[in-house]
């Protein structure tokens, strides 16, 4: 049952664990399964984080969100800090991205239309101090 929810996408031990206690399986049966996984390669956290980050990066989220969601996933800090540090230099790119994306390579008008894109970005998981090197406040 867990392989078969592996070839669909890639899960953590924690999400596989959740869904598979939910169909009955006993804790010591799922031990037993993921062990065999991890052993024969089926199941790799670190593969899932490299995985996962380029996805969600590519769809326009930050590195706050994307640490958020791995953690979610049970995913240790360690392990998701491994897969972050390497796009330290694409996230500016990300963000422009993003922006550009959603409202054009417009700069904002005013203080209520910084605010809206501010809190866009900031809910996409940038850091407050990105979103205010990419906008430049309205005079």
């Amino acid at each position: 049952m867990a392989l078969r929810l592996l070839v669909a996408r890639e899960h953590s031990c924690l999400e596989l664990t959740r869904k598979l206690s939910a169909r009955g399986l006993t804790p010591e049966a799922i031990a037993g399964s993921l062990a065999r996984l991890i052993d024969e390669g089926a199941l790799d956290e670190s593969r899932l984080a490299a995985h996962y980050v380029a996805e969600r990066a590519g769809k326009g989220f930050g590195p706050l969100r994307i640490r958020a969601e791995l953690r979610d996933k049970g995913l240790a800090d360690s392990l998701i800090d491994r897969h972050l540090q390497p796009m330290n230099d694409t996230w500016p790119e990300v963000l422009a991205r993003t922006h550009e994306r959603r409202f054009g390579q417009s700069q904002p008008s005013d203080r209520s239309d910084y605010a809206k894109r501010a809190r866009f970005l900031e809910q996409r998981g940038f850091t407050p101090d990105s979103i205010r090197r990419l906008l430049r406040f309205p005079d």
